[in-house]
């Protein structure tokens, strides 16, 4: 079946310190918010033969104010070198009508689940494209989702121009503190990183933390 290119996903992922200075430009912008601050619960899935991940696909199951099953297709580049950060991919998404249940469907077609991780998302919509405050347990996150043109227009007009970029899905971020800062803690969790110190170095940097 070929792919809807109605479906392709374009975002940025920024890490700041603060969200209050975002918040005042969005609310000067007279952004729309459409959502406020609500918790997540992700699961990722794997099969039997753990190919998922290694293939850059994603099979999630949310829970925040509704159930959400989404597929995601590996990452693309975006063309535009200027446009760092910025990346691609195929995704669908469909609400179902209960989190256990769709977890059993799951796991009896063969699934398991791989992770599970935390957030605290806040939602706008302004200038074309969606833009979300991430409270990961390990810092603080804002992504921008639209056209490549419209998210760059974006950055600059919240001030997050010198905002460092992340390429990586919060999962890979976590694989790489836990791997900087000798984390033995399965899940991305806000319980797991209770009176742990992330620095934007240990977020950025491949190898171990000295």
């Amino acid at each position: 079946m070929p792919q809807n290119p109605n479906h392709i996903e374009t975002e940025i992922k920024l890490y700041v310190s603060d969200f209050a200075p975002v918040v005042e430009q969005l609310r000067i912008r007279r952004a729309r918010l459409i959502t406020p601050s609500v918790f997540e619960c992700n699961v990722r899935f794997e099969n039997k033969e753990q190919s998922l991940t290694p293939s850059g696909i994603v099979l999630r199951l949310r829970q925040d104010r509704h159930v959400v099953l989404t597929y995601k297709g590996p990452l693309r580049q975006a063309n535009n070198a200027v446009m760092e950060g910025i990346k691609s991919r195929y995704e669908v998404e469909v609400e179902v009508s209960d989190f256990d249940d769709m977890h059993l469907i799951l796991n009896l077609l063969g699934y398991h689940e791989h992770i599970r991780y935390e957030k605290y998302r806040t939602t706008y919509r302004y200038n074309n494209t969606e833009v979300v405050l991430d409270q990961m347990p390990f810092g603080k996150f804002v992504e921008i989702e639209g056209q490549a043109d419209d998210i760059e227009d974006v950055v600059t007009e919240l001030g997050l121009c010198d905002a460092p970029r992340f390429g990586e899905s919060y999962i890979e971020l976590f694989d790489r503190l836990r791997d900087n800062l000798k984390l033995e803690v399965d899940h991305l969790t806000f319980e797991n990183f209770a009176g742990v110190t992330v620095s934007l170095e240990a977020l950025q940097s491949s190898t171990s933390a000295s």
